[in-house]
């Protein structure tokens, strides 16, 4: 299965879809460096920093673009007015957000995702115009604690009730990335795989082995 989506007038075409989300502990030094590595193995880097201003944001995905990062791998949460100046692939609203609808009317070059955690709210976010959905959190996630884990059953009703592709997040790791792809889910999205990593390179090229049935070597970037 092949996902497709425009980005900046351009046609992005590739297998099930890999997310990468920051968790806004690293330092951007930090951060840059371990997205440059990891980025050709990503459909997209998700730049998840609630405490930081826009002119922050700005400032960590023009470091990023300076490594050799494609701005059409950038996801930023929320500011959309950023990944527009930025020219990223798209940004991911929350509940808090702008309604999707707004969003699409004023910035239509970007891809939008909607985080939803309900059937019904996803079926609302195709409705106005959301791209592609973030669902979860699938299983127990370090990130949610004490929160009980929506399961793949949910997961699959969710991605029988909608036509926009579903990127599945929370407690996904190489062991249970194809149980979550069989639900016809587009893709997965990971958070402390890669931040906790003891070599987040290597967390990532595994993953996309998995995902993609690919074997990668340690010295060949794709």
């Amino acid at each position: 299965m092949f996902c497709q989506f425009y980005v900046q007038g351009q046609v992005w075409t590739m297998e099930k879809e890999i997310h990468v989300i920051s968790n806004g502990i690293q330092k951007t030094d930090q951060f840059v460096k371990i997205a440059s590595e990891i980025h050709p193995y990503v459909t997209a880097i998700h730049i998840r920093e609630k405490k930081a201003t826009a002119k922050e944001v700005y400032t960590i995905i023009k470091a990023m673009i300076a490594e050799g990062i494609p701005s059409g791998k950038v996801v930023v949460n929320d500011r959309a007015d950023v990944a527009s100046v930025v020219h990223a692939q798209g940004v991911q609203l929350t509940y808090l957000s702008l309604d999707v609808q707004l969003v699409k009317t004023s910035f239509p070059e970007l891809r939008i995702g909607k985080s939803v955690h309900s059937v019904q709210e996803a079926i609302e976010a195709e409705e106005q115009g959301a791209d592609y959905l973030l669902y979860g959190h699938i299983f127990s996630t370090s990130s949610k604690p004490g929160l009980t884990p929506r399961g793949l059953g949910s997961l699959k009703q969710v991605v029988k009730e909608v036509k926009i592709p579903v990127i599945a997040i929370g407690g996904i790791v190489p062991k249970n990335a194809k149980e979550v792809l069989s639900t016809g889910a587009a893709g997965i999205a990971v958070m402390s795989l890669i931040w906790e990593a003891h070599s987040p390179l290597e967390a990532i090229k595994e993953l996309y082995s998995i995902v993609n049935e690919k074997r990668v070597s340690n010295d060949n970037q794709l």
